[in-house]
């Protein structure tokens, strides 16, 4: 935040090389929810520019969509909204379009002014619960929420988790997620949990999501893509996961 209470970026992307420049990049801004609980005005106006300049600063051709992250709540919906429509606007004005992610909680409300949606399937539990063993995706979690999703308004991909954490607890209490092994000071008595994903929940939660709505699978995201989760699962099985 602001000196006088204005949103501020605390983190951006660093470029360590170019890209190469037959890749689409979908640009992506994660925007805490408490920046949506004050006024927004300009802040919209403030990001496109922003990523604008990113863009070509490093050279980042061929983008044609914008994404926002923002875990909004009906106290929020009105600032959110707002600022959506403005950034829309912004976006439409150079040719660029905008997408938001869609958690499943925010499917039972109203839909954002944007394109379309990003359905996060995943984070369905409390990762702070030393007995909660499936923080990361749970089908019985998942099933509830999607009774809304065939009347959803917004076109919807679907965005499945490869990720995994080691969490540490204390006496039970959780520390934190331990990205590294000295993130924290581990004693003797703490415990260590790893909390992971299978291919059999994916490919359960998969179905589940096709018999409401087919065409959510017309483009699956998997996050995240990074040379450790890129071989989690063998050929066959991500074909499965990209399967209509």
């Amino acid at each position: 935040m602001g000196q006088e209470g204005e949103p501020m970026p605390n983190a951006t992307i660093q470029f360590k090389d170019t890209f190469p420049q037959n890749l689409e990049i979908v640009p992506t801004v994660f925007i805490l929810n408490e920046c949506m609980a004050q006024e927004t005005s300009g802040l919209a106006h403030k990001i496109a520019a922003r990523i604008l300049q990113m863009n070509e600063t490093h050279d980042v051709a061929n983008v044609r969509e914008v994404q926002i992250d923002c875990d909004w709540t009906r106290r929020t919906e009105q600032h959110f909204f707002a600022f959506m429509d403005s950034l829309r606007s912004e976006l439409k004005a150079k040719g660029i379009g905008l997408s938001s992610t869609i958690r499943l909680h925010q499917l039972s409300q109203k839909a954002p002014p944007a394109d379309r949606g990003v359905l996060m399937v995943y984070n369905t539990g409390d990762f702070t619960d030393i007995n909660c063993q499936k923080p990361i995706l749970d089908a019985e979690v998942v099933g509830p929420y999607l009774k809304y999703l065939a009347g959803y308004p917004l076109p919807l991909s679907a965005a499945y988790p490869l990720f995994s954490w080691q969490i540490l607890f204390r006496g039970g209490q959780f520390v934190g997620i331990m990205h590294s092994e000295d993130e924290y000071p581990v004693l003797p008595t703490d415990s260590i949990v790893t909390r992971d994903v299978t291919l059999e929940e994916i490919l359960k939660v998969h179905a589940m999501l096709a018999r409401q709505r087919e065409d959510v699978h017309n483009e699956v995201i998997l996050y995240e893509l990074n040379d450790k989760n890129l071989t989690k699962f063998n050929h066959n099985d991500y074909e499965k996961i990209f399967d209509h």
